[in-house]
């Protein structure tokens, strides 16, 4: 006798039949994404990601049938209500919340998500709001930002003209001033692209807590990450901004080079090297539009391979106290190099050197004559190998005559054959960026935002803490040098910070801290001044000469009689702001091995959990040392093994073959 399904569901116990119905939605989703075709647009670069034959066009979050295998957005989605429920997960997902986004992410590596760079992202967040904030207010639109008491002045000018218009709204019956809010959708709004969005995390961010902005893509050319950050745009409600993506983020920038396809704001954040985009965005970029460039490959750019970073970014990296500072310039030489091929030139906003990474904001012009500025901005680094004095040489020289300017090239070297303070030979790097790295109104602009509205930002304490540092840097100083690597030079004991600063300030000098290291001094002093405050500070605590090499650079510096006499009275300006109030500027490792993730898999299959155990070899060293010799018996002495230990210096180490083997 046969029974109908609905009657077989009604006999059968509850807990089992919604066990059951959600298996059943689950295994059909998760077979939806296993079988996706591959997305192909060849004019339209938005391409539409497709599920299981279901397309995602961009709709209204209230409008339609839900994608197959999601949960259904609810019907007034906005991005202040709860996100939707996460009952309907595929097997293995799980849900991430950062800021207004909560993304569905699988637990397997298949698409790439690091928790570390939420500052990356909070930052990126508040430079793109007070950029839509300037653009906006030019074409006749207000941005709101949730949260925001007062409204940040971006122009006092913009700001009567704006009252004006507000007043003659209300008196004279004309339209009153449009007004561009999260989550909406603006006509006349900025236009961005995520080239590598992989989750699309950053993208939902910029839908739920950018205003005035008129479409976000997010591109990948992962077809799982495609169809990853369809599910996610209509989890979170923001179909009707984000559109996904499923190209290579360079062709699909060339495809968007004409004057009104460019993109207002272009966003590149890529596991290691971005040099193979860069030619592509500085042409998709539209008119004075921002773009954001994020490289994670510091050991390239921090000078362990020279050649390689010129093969890359065109500039030959130094392994020197400042490489971080360096790094950021090259980047900003490689951006200014590739826009001058097709007469464009770049305006750096904000660069800051992070944790493990480097971040830069950028906007980029048009102008055949700005173009012929891009000589003079370049220069050459001498670093000497033995003390760490280094010297700048420009590229080309810019002479202003009245309104007239005439170019010609630099003079030079800087430097003799040997360093004049220590008679070491010098390193040649280069060429990097030479102007300023920040534009301090802009910044002080973002930092009076996050500042004012602290709980928009999960780490808004150290946004404020890094943006205040930066506004006190001095902008026509590039690179820094290091107490402790002064101090380590000559072999005495290091002086305190505010006590070196102040005897640079009693001797007529600028001096200010940097952002990218802790112990930092960027001053327009020269080198003999810096030695001569060292000289000075050695014969109050002095070293033991005769324990010097004679062809050491502390020989050399220390046998010079001072110059200048050096008075380390603190002065009160020799502590900055940022220092004073304690803000939160160096913070410390966020969590355990908190560096750079392994690179996503293309094959889907994760992390394996021997690559985490390697990953983890060599961490935290210092930690839980032995101080017991007897406890060296258990590990095994690899002398020993290749026949060479004679038990020199008492060796305490295991000499039990059978161990040794085991631990081979």
């Amino acid at each position: 006798m046969l029974i109908s399904t609905a009657r077989l569901l009604l006999l059968l116990p509850v807990p089992f039949t919604h066990q059951r119905i959600i298996r059943t939605v689950g295994s059909v989703a998760y077979r939806g994404l296993r079988t996706m075709e591959p997305l192909r647009a060849p004019q339209d670069p938005k391409v539409n990601t497709t599920l299981s034959g279901v397309d995602t066009k961009p709709q209204p979050p209230t409008s339609g049938a839900p994608m197959e295998g999601l949960n259904p957005t609810p019907a007034a989605s906005t991005p202040d209500q709860e996100t939707a429920p996460t009952t309907g997960l595929l097997p293995g997902e799980t849900v991430v919340r950062e800021g207004k986004a909560a993304i569905l992410f699988p637990s397997a590596n298949e698409v790439f998500y690091n928790p570390v760079q939420e500052f990356n992202r909070d930052l990126t967040c508040a430079v793109v709001t007070e950029f839509a904030r300037e653009q906006m207010a030019r074409r006749g639109v207000k941005v709101v930002v949730p949260g925001e008491k007062e409204r940040v002045v971006v122009n006092l000018a913009d700001e009567k003209k704006e009252e004006t218009e507000m007043q003659t709204g209300e008196k004279g019956g004309e339209e009153p001033v449009v007004t561009a809010s999260v989550g909406e959708r603006c006509e006349n709004g900025l236009r961005v692209l995520e080239g590598l969005a992989a989750s699309g995390l950053r993208s939902v961010r910029f839908a739920l807590e950018v205003p005035g902005l008129r479409s976000v893509t997010a591109n990948d050319f992962s077809a799982k990450a495609a169809a990853l950050i369809a599910r996610n745009a209509q989890h979170n409600g923001v179909t009707h901004l984000l559109q996904a993506s499923q190209r290579d983020a360079s062709m699909l920038m060339y495809e968007m080079r004409g004057k009104k396809e460019r993109y207002d704001v272009i966003d590149l954040d890529p596991y290691g090297s971005p040099a193979p985009f860069l030619d592509a965005a500085v042409q998709a970029v539209g008119e004075g539009g921002l773009l954001c460039v994020t490289c994670t490959d510091m050991a390239v750019m921090a000078g362990n391979s020279g050649e390689t970073c010129y093969s890359k970014y065109g500039s030959v990296s130094i392994k020197a106290k400042y490489c971080h500072e360096m790094a950021l310039r090259i980047i900003l030489h490689s951006l200014d190099q590739r826009a001058g091929v097709y007469q464009r030139y770049i305006h750096p906003l904000l660069c800051v050197s992070v944790d493990f990474y480097i971040r830069v904001f950028v906007r980029v012009h048009t102008g055949q004559a700005m173009v012929k500025n891009s000589a003079s901005k370049q220069a050459l680094v001498y670093n000497c190998v033995g003390c760490g004095s280094f010297h700048l040489q420009r590229l080309g020289k810019r002479t202003t005559q009245g309104k007239h300017i005439k170019y010609s090239a630099a003079t030079g070297p800087p430097v003799g054959a040997e360093c004049e303070h220590c008679g070491h030979r010098h390193q040649l790097g280069g060429p990097i960026w030479g102007e300023a790295l920040h534009d301090v109104s802009f910044v002080q602009k973002v930092l009076s935002a996050v500042s004012g509205n602290p709980s928009r930002f999960g780490t808004a304490r150290r946004i404020e803490g890094m943006l205040s540092m930066v506004t006190e840097e001095l902008e026509d100083v590039p690179l820094y040098y290091t107490v402790d690597n002064l101090s380590s030079t000559v072999h005495c004991s290091t002086p305190p910070l505010l006590q070196f600063r102040s005897a640079l300030l009693h001797a007529g000098h600028r001096v200010s801290l940097s952002h990218a290291c802790k112990n930092a001094l960027k001053t327009d002093a020269p080198p003999r001044v810096l030695w001569d405050v060292m000289r000075c500070w050695e014969k109050s605590n002095p070293v033991k000469r005769d324990r010097l090499s004679e062809s050491s650079p502390a020989h050399q510096i220390l046998n010079t009689e001072p110059i200048l006499q050096a008075c380390f009275d603190v002065r009160e300006d020799a502590n900055p702001q940022s220092r004073r109030r304690h803000l939160t500027r160096f913070q410390e490792n966020p969590e355990p091995f908190w560096g750079p993730k392994a690179r996503a898999k293309a094959g889907g299959g994760g992390i394996s959990s021997d690559l985490e155990d390697r990953r983890k070899q060599g961490q935290n060293k210092r930690k839980n040392q032995i101080t017991d010799a007897t406890q060296l018996k258990s590990f095994p002495c690899k002398r020993f093994r290749k026949g060479k230990c004679t038990h020199g210096e008492k060796c305490c180490y295991s000499h039990d073959l059978e161990q040794t083997d085991k631990m081979e």
